[in-house]
């Protein structure tokens, strides 16, 4: 009786922090609907997750399990919202490539098992089956954020990788894992045990580009409120001597009228060399003079 009650309460504890998962990702769409834009964000995760609930919310109902079936009937509801807002603002290629994948999963394959575990499997074999689906799924549902780490690593930015549903999948991971146990349910702890680790390692990676990205934030700012000399080494020299060489071909062109004339070299004792102006040439040895001296 009191294993019972404590699963119960772990339930519970379970369900507040799945809910969290699933109203997690409310920020995010909140400024893709702001926006009309998805940016860089990743339907798959949510596609996954529809997939996740929707199956889990039939587990519960073979089992049956009340705390089943109430978090992830709520949570599928979530996701259905969630992939429709995703697929509105997507670019259109990527808005087909959504529209495609929730036609073979959401419709095409869970539709199959649907059909499949009604018409041809019965009892303990029906609940096996969807059992083992809904825990490779699971397993997808913590992995699909992982999709993301690589953008992370490249901009070493965690701007598309959202704290909160991070964290709460580490979290939904440890609490499922502990009720699992208690209620013996194979099919419910392996899935969420790997999640959990899988949650730890993105939620780390989080916590270590953050940091990185705050630093590279401070560094610019500093440099920005310093200015713009000290980002680029040399930059006033270069300049004052641009000026200046912008200077001497303006005063050149207005006291000339035209470009400056070109110099011809004289030959003085077969070494040294001056040079004079065409006026100068025309005066001294216009008449086809070689320039020897």
């Amino acid at each position: 009786m009191a294993a019972l009650t404590i699963s119960f309460i772990v339930g519970v504890i379970g369900n507040v922090v799945a809910m969290l998962v699933f109203l997690s990702p409310i920020t995010t769409f909140r400024g893709i609907v702001k926006k009309k834009a998805t940016g860089n964000f990743k339907g798959i995760p949510y596609i996954c997750t529809l997939l996740n609930t929707s199956l889990w919310t039939y587990y519960g109902l073979l089992k049956p399990d009340g705390l089943l079936i109430t978090v992830n009937g709520a949570g599928a509801a979530l996701q259905v919202i969630y992939v429709t807002l995703f697929i509105i603002y997507a670019p259109k290629d990527s808005k087909i490539k959504h529209l495609k994948l929730v036609g073979i999963l959401n419709v095409g394959f869970y539709g199959a098992v649907l059909l499949i575990t009604l018409l041809a499997a019965h009892g303990s074999l029906r609940l096996t089956i969807v059992g083992f689906i809904g825990a490779g799924l699971t397993l997808g549902m913590y992995g699909a954020p992982l999709a993301v780490m690589k953008n992370v690593i490249v901009t070493k930015s965690v701007e598309y990788m959202p704290f909160w549903l991070t964290f709460f999948l580490f979290l939904n991971g440890g609490v499922w894992t502990v009720y699992s146990v208690l209620v013996k349910d194979f099919f419910i702890g392996v899935p969420n045990a790997i999640g959990f680790v899988l949650g730890s390692v993105q939620l780390i990676m989080y916590i270590i580009y953050n940091n990185k990205s705050k630093s590279k934030k401070l560094s610019m700012e500093k440099l920005e409120e310093e200015g713009s000399p000290d980002l680029v080494p040399g930059a006033v020299e270069m300049d004052k001597y641009n000026e200046e060489m912008m200077m001497k071909k303006e005063r050149s062109l207005n006291e000339g009228g035209s470009l400056p004339k070109p110099t011809v070299l004289k030959q003085v004792s077969g070494k040294e060399m001056y040079s004079v102006t065409d006026d100068e040439s025309k005066k001294g040895g216009a008449a086809g003079g070689s320039g020897m001296v």
